[in-house]
């Protein structure tokens, strides 16, 4: 089944599988690699925090389907939902901050816009299969 862009299989074998996992993952590694340039007394708040949220992303989407419920899953995939908020304004505050240069997180910004589509449209799929 095919749901905005993204290939739901009937049975997912492993939440690696997923490509919503997948840009998950790739948002997290640019995450790390965005703080590297932070000051080293941020490295239990700004960074911290950063990498947490945007790791917590892909972990929420792995837990949820753990779970092997449906219902579960669309809750996790709303708390990934969440974390990916929490992404987004923690890049934003760090350029206010001037953590990074300005316009230092349009591309993060632009890949959890996508991600989140993309988690928008499996909840949606997910729930009409549970109707249906």
């Amino acid at each position: 089944m095919e749901e905005g862009g993204i290939s739901v299989p009937e049975t997912f074998s492993s939440y690696r599988d997923l490509k919503v996992w997948q840009e998950a993952m790739e948002l997290a590694e640019e995450a790390y690699s965005v703080t590297r340039i932070f000051p080293k007394e941020e490295m239990y708040g700004m960074t911290s925090q950063i990498r947490r949220s945007a790791a917590s992303v892909a972990a929420n989407i792995a837990e949820g389907h753990g779970r092997e419920s449906t219902g579960a899953f669309v809750q996790f995939l709303r708390h990934a939902q969440g974390s990916l908020k929490e992404l987004e304004t923690l890049l934003l505050l760090s350029e206010r901050v001037r953590l990074m240069p300005a316009g230092g997180s349009v591309s993060m910004m632009r890949k959890c816009d996508g991600l989140g589509r993309m988690i928008r449209s499996l909840i949606r799929s997910l729930q009409r299969k549970a109707e249906g």
